[in-house]
């Protein structure tokens, strides 16, 4: 607390260099850093509290201090502490070994060595001894330990190289550069001992390109800015040595600052059970009323004529106060009707849903050896629920690999290729390349066709010298770069290269004809899918530039309105700007990204690409994408330049497309959730034909408005394909956060850079891809894999599967729990609303954690209703989990339903079976043991039944687990009602020998065998006629499948055959295989009346290229299915 609070009055950073005793008055954080949450003595009484404030836990702690008062309690303590314990034991266990690593790792980076001068001597000190002020030194490949000062290093003018993965994701290396009166101190020990230099800087914070500070040394004052820092987290790179003075330690670090907690996410199921849970607990009070007064009205009634008997006082005891105790009694003993293993389960079955991703061999990317990971075990059921997929372009659709393809100089297009009548031609594999190899650095791979160029550049043409001199001058590819530099002439240029809406509003009025001419060229350039920048540069006079640098030595000097100053330094010298051209680069797509984008379209996913490059560019991967296609009904592009043109131009979008739809009646309809839309403005209206939605940044500022993004949003939510252009990294979070919170869709962004972190973190759902640009956003991610397509299984196979999985967990795990509690109730009535337990209390405790527990976990972890290939087929499989048809409340009441039709069934069959019967022997079998014996069994048989019934897809698993824990059940019955247990514990046994005595009954079998099939009959009886007469397209798919293996004729060998000849077509963009041999073989027959399929009509596309194949192949499919009965092959 009191750290907080030194850190709230803390302005501003004062560091003296080697002077620890003055430094330490600041009480400035050491570097010793904690990211664990426990230590040994701790770890117990802080895990414990974090687990009793987990409602269910705390819920059964009550139950267990209840059952502690002799009065009220009907169960011994262990039925609950038993499962209690071992949910908690389970938890602590892990949240123990994760603490480990997390020991581990700071045990590992605190125990780091480094040299620090201390004392003028160079000394090795481990990392967490390192103070605020002391002079480290760096050599090459080693981390930095602090954030730091840089003041001299072995390369010429103190600049050294970084490479900050670590921090951004990036990995290419930056440079950092010391001050010159620094780097004089080179490695001169006594010198750098003999520094000292104050530092009054910022204080510490998590931005990682900004530092502001000012080093006063010998009567000077020097600005310093985040050129002359090193971070934490860096790695020294191409540099032998460097010094560095340490500012941030520790927690203050920009690494650490940045570390802060991640936003816990909760998917949708998980807030439905919090919910569901609240109504059972309302649910069981109810019970406990009903069965509380019962228990009144018997003991003022009845109850008097048991008094005698039972020795009681005449008033000791009142009927009110009876059935006070009688409702405390009934809430412990159906407190098993909240489910306290049921959280313990579904992480247990999430967990093993991520090993599945992690271990997917088709998601494994084995250029790079990159598998898929599952950096959560929390969402996994919701990657089977995703309505809209937010992604980055470049290295998310494209392999972000710029291959050089054109340029424009001084008006004229390089890297065209003309025949002899000087027409434009296709580059072919025929064309010779233009030979580079007279150039011993030039890059053997790369090719260019127009020996234009080179011709160019061997006449002497001085703008296309200059053109190439500036790229190689200035070649960071940013959105506009800067290099100011002195020719051997002495002459000084200001070098520019950056994107055109930028560029061309710097440039001097005399290339207007020249900016037009380039402007067509960037136009045909972008329309072609290439990336462009502009290329401009301007001649300073020396006298200028000399009082331009002093006047931004002050401004960097300033402690007021700095940023200010130096941008508007900046921007005088970035005009009258000579324009010499722009650059043209190839980045394609990835494969597999077209297949990948049709199939999730086909599912009702709708994709919206956020980029930051220029509209041309977009629209032309859209149309690559097939996002985009000439058979769409309209395109809306909104560009207006104020908040006024850019609403205006999204009603005239609306008008549009709802007055073409007014007309229209039963077609395709867009389906949203009313339920789930919080806009009033938002009206649902009945929408033909296919959309999209083109938006650049600045109209997307304005549209992001409070008063203009209903508007937006309505818009766009009626398209198919929305792209937004030159957004930066806030608006793509913005435009993310907008349909989570208005259309409450679950969401899903993916992305390669640290420019789509916030995107990322701010969707449901964040998928990182191990690019080219670093591990940044995989490492904000929830999942992350190295290309696209494998977005595709990720979300038909493995999401779809685990919505599947777990909502059949939680049906059976509900009725399950309703079935096995509720026979207590019925038998209150019997038995006079004494509280007294139906099973045996041994049973009441195993039943859930042993009897049930593992067949109900294999079936969560291990079904699958269809095949993965056949998920990926048939994407419209997809849509239950998007409209979460599988389990919701409807569900939940249908379970409850049923759990409280079998608890029924379970109580009176065997009631009404044992009514004044007599055994094989002649003996009265009615008594409350053999009672409670032939119902135990009959429940563990029944629910063993139903969820072999529930199992689609066997496994031996599947087998083992459900059929050995029948097996289970009957070894722990004998076990506990034997002779030899009872003369152990007398107490705790009390059945001794009545399960041999029942079971050897064949009566007995035969109640068991009648309460089997009048619990299961039902169920299989509706759900035959359901899958007959109403069948979902999973069960059509199914049927297929089971036709398919039935017809499959017996493998036999044969003999492998040559092809003549396997040459395939290149492409600029890679294909897979597609569904052509199936298409042209005839066998998937087009139903004469196809339904409309999951409500969704397919556009028709007029080409047959393989897209059109993939949607009619689906449709058909679906078609055949819902037609015909049975699968001809």
């Amino acid at each position: 607390m009191f750290c907080s609070e030194k850190k709230l009055r803390e302005v501003e950073r004062i560091v003296k260099a080697n002077d620890r005793e003055y430094n330490e008055k600041f009480q400035y954080a050491d570097n010793r850093i904690h990211t664990s949450k426990y230590n040994i003595l701790t770890f117990l009484p802080i895990n414990l509290f974090e687990q009793f404030q987990r409602v269910a836990n705390a819920y059964f702690l009550c139950l267990l201090i209840l059952q502690l008062i002799p009065e009220i309690s009907s169960l011994t303590w262990f039925t609950t502490i038993v499962p209690l314990v071992l949910v908690i034991t389970m938890t602590a266990v892990k949240d123990a070994t994760d603490d480990y690593f997390r020991h581990k790792s700071d045990n590992q980076v605190n125990n780091r060595q480094s040299e620090v001068l201390i004392n003028s001597k160079l000394q090795n000190e481990k990392w967490m001894n390192v103070k605020v002020g002391d002079i480290i030194k760096l050599e090459n490949n080693q981390f930095v330990a602090a954030d730091l000062l840089l003041l001299s290093s072995s390369e010429p003018h103190g600049l050294c190289y970084v490479e900050t993965a670590e921090l951004d994701g990036e990995t290419n290396l930056k440079v950092r550069h010391a001050l010159s009166v620094t780097s004089e101190l080179g490695a001169d020990i006594s010198r750098l001992a003999g520094f000292d230099g104050i530092v009054v800087c910022e204080v510490p914070n998590n931005k990682l390109d900004k530092f502001m500070g000012i080093l006063s040394w010998k009567d000077s004052k020097h600005s310093l800015n985040n050129e002359k820092i090193i971070l934490r987290g860096c790695i020294l790179r191409n540099t032998s040595w460097c010094f560095g003075m340490v500012i941030f330690a520790g927690p203050d670090t920009k690494l650490m600052q940045n570390s802060g907690k991640t936003k816990f996410k909760r998917t949708s199921i998980d807030r439905l059970m919090n919910t569901l849970v609240l109504w059972i607990f309302g649910f069981l009070i109810c019970l406990g009323i009903i069965l509380a007064i019962g228990n009144s009205i018997w003991e003022s009634q009845t109850g008097d004529q048991f008094r005698t008997f039972l020795f009681w006082n005449e008033g000791e005891k009142s009927s009110v106060f009876s059935g006070f105790l009688t409702f405390w009694s009934y809430i412990i003993i159906l407190n098993t009707v909240v489910p306290i293993s049921l959280y313990v389960s579904v992480e247990v079955i999430r967990l093993g849903h991520s090993y599945f991703i992690n271990w997917d061999r088709k998601m494994y990317y084995s250029r790079k050896a990159i598998p898929a990971v599952a950096r959560t075990t929390t969402l996994n059921e919701e990657l089977g629920q995703i309505e809209y997929i937010f992604s980055d372009k470049t290295g998310t659709l494209t392999q972000n690999i710029m291959t050089f393809k054109r340029c424009s100089i001084n008006g004229r297009i390089y890297g065209e290729v003309h025949d002899d009548l000087d027409q434009k031609t296709e580059i072919t594999q025929e064309k010779e390349p233009v030979d580079f190899s007279v150039k011993s650095q030039a890059d053997r791979e790369f090719q260019f066709f127009d020996h234009h160029l080179m011709e160019s550049i061997k006449m002497g043409d001085p703008k296309v010298h200059e053109f190439l001199r500036l790229l190689a001058l200035c070649h960071t590819v940013m959105s506009e770069e800067n290099s100011a530099v002195r020719n051997p002439e002495g002459q000084i240029k200001l070098y520019s290269k950056g994107a055109d809406t930028i560029l061309f509003e710097k440039l001097h009025p005399s290339n207007e004809v020249l900016l037009s001419l380039t402007s067509d060229h960037l136009s045909e350039f972008a329309g072609e899918g290439l990336r462009t920048l502009a290329i401009a540069y301007r001649d300073l006079d020396d006298k200028y530039f000399k009082e331009w640098h002093k006047m931004l030595e002050d401004a960097n000097a300033a402690t007021e309105e700095r940023d200010e100053r130096i941008a508007g330094l900046y921007e005088e010298i970035e005009r009258d700007l000579m324009l010499l051209g722009a650059t043209a680069v190839e980045d394609k797509l990835q494969e597999g990204v077209i297949e990948t984008v049709t199939s999730l379209s086909l599912a009702n996913i709708k994709i919206w690409v956020l980029t930051g490059d220029k509209q041309e560019t977009a629209i032309n991967i859209g149309y690559a994408c097939n996002m985009l296609t000439d058979d769409m009904n309209d395109v809306f592009v909104i560009a207006g330049n104020n908040a006024v043109e850019v609403r205006e131009e999204l009603r005239k979008a609306k008008q549009n497309l709802f007055g073409q739809n007014r007309n229209f009646s039963n077609g395709h309809v867009v389906c949203e959730k009313k339920q789930q839309l919080e806009l009033d403005s938002i009206v649902e209206e009945t929408i033909t034909g296919d959309y999209a939605l083109i938006i650049n940044g600045h109209s997307l500022a304005h549209a992001l408005e409070s008063d203009v993004k209903n508007d937006l949003l309505e818009l766009a939510c009626m398209c198919k394909t929305v792209i937004c252009c030159r957004v930066t990294p806030l608006q793509k979070a913005q435009v993310v956060e907008l349909v989570k919170k208005y259309r409450n869709a679950v969401t899903l962004a993916i992305g390669d850079g640290a420019n789509d972190v916030s995107m990322i973190k701010s969707a449901h759902i964040g998928v990182g891809i191990s690019g080219q640009e670093g591990l940044q956003a995989v490492l904000a991610s929830d999942y992350s894999f190295a290309q696209f397509r494998y977005l595709q299984r990720l979300l038909l196979v493995h999401g779809r599967w685990s919505y599947f999985r777990m909502c059949k967990f939680l049906c059976y795990f509900f009725y399950k729990n309703f079935a096995f509690t509720l026979v207590h109730f019925w038998f209150g009535f019997f038995c006079g609303f004494s509280a007294q337990t139906v099973y045996d209390q041994w049973f009441i405790t195993l039943f859930n954690i042993v009897y049930t527990s593992l067949p109900v976990l294999a079936m969560g972890i291990f079904d699958q209703d269809v095949s993965d290939q056949n998920s990926v087929d048939c994407p419209q499989l997809y849509k239950p989990g998007q409209l979460n048809l599988l389990f919701n409340k409807r569900k939940f009441f249908i379970c409850v339903l049923h759990g409280i039709y079998t608890s029924l069934v379970l109580f009176f069959i065997p009631y009404g079976a044992f009514y004044n019967v007599a055994g094989e022997d002649g003996q009265h079998i009615a008594d409350y043991q053999s009672f409670a014996v032939t119902m135990a069994t009959s429940l563990v048989i029944v629910v063993s039944v139903q969820i072999a019934l529930d199992t689609s897809y066997w496994t031996f698993i599947n087998h083992v687990f459900i059929w050995g824990s029948i097996a289970i059940y009957f070894s722990i019955l004998f076990t506990m009602h034997s002779n030899g247990i009872f003369g152990i514990f007398p107490n705790q046994f009390p059945f001794v020998g009545n399960a041999r005595h029942s079971l050897t009954q064949k009566c007995i079998w035969l109640v068991i065998l009648l309460t089997t099939v009048a619990s299961v009959m039902p169920v299989v009886a509706f759900r035959f006629l359901k899958v007959d007469l109403y069948p979902t397209l999973s069960d059509q798919i199914r049927r297929w499948q089971k036709a398919q293996k039935k017809a499959r004729p017996p493998s036999s060998r044969r003999p492998r055959t040559r092809r003549s000849s396997s040459r395939r077509s290149g492409y600029a963009f890679a294909h897979q295989e597609g569904y052509g041999e199936l298409i042209t073989s005839g066998k998937n027959m087009r139903a004469k009346n196809p339904p409309p399929t999951s409500g969704l009509e397919k556009t028709h596309y007029n080409s047959t290229s393989w897209i059109e194949n993939l949607c009619k192949k689906t449709t058909d499919t679906v078609s055949s299915f819902s037609q015909d009965k049975t699968v001809k092959l």
